[in-house]
């Protein structure tokens, strides 16, 4: 069937130089049919937690707390809040804690605002603590 061209020469041409083997090799290297399938699966198997809804003796403790703040704002008390951010790509998000000191609380624009210029959404709060709340108790009592 082929026995006209078995025995010829390999051809290599005249005006283009040869590919190199590593390169040659490329062409017949495998390819990701399903370009972004591990990433889904990743992004898939990633958890979220729900947001929780607070109850209503946790808000009034967190008004509490919120209050006798504005109260120490000038002070620029170190505080630990611990707050919902939802995710972007999927339902739910996760709960983180920053600790930094307190520079500006908005009822207006709803945010705590730290010395560093991290703004925490107030509505995303589901605690707060310092060291300034065990030193005050009496205050903070008067509110309960």
């Amino acid at each position: 069937m082929y026995e006209d061209i078995i025995n010829l020469p390999h051809h290599v041409s005249a005006t283009r130089p040869q590919m190199p083997i590593i390169e040659r090799a490329a062409q017949f290297s495998p390819f990701a049919a399903l370009t972004g399938y591990s990433a889904a699966i990743e992004e898939t198997g990633r958890l979220t937690s729900r947001k929780v809804e607070l109850d209503d003796d946790v808000k009034a403790t967190l008004d509490i707390k919120r209050a006798y703040l504005i109260e120490m704002i000038d002070e620029q008390p170190r505080i630990s809040v611990t707050y919902f951010i939802p995710d972007n790509r999927k339902s739910g998000g996760e709960y983180v804690t920053v600790t930094g000191n307190l520079k500006y609380i908005s009822e207006y624009e709803r945010i705590i605002q730290l010395t560093d210029g991290m703004k925490i959404p107030i509505d995303d709060i589901v605690d707060i603590e310092s060291e300034i709340f065990k030193e005050c108790l009496d205050w903070i009592s008067t509110y309960i």
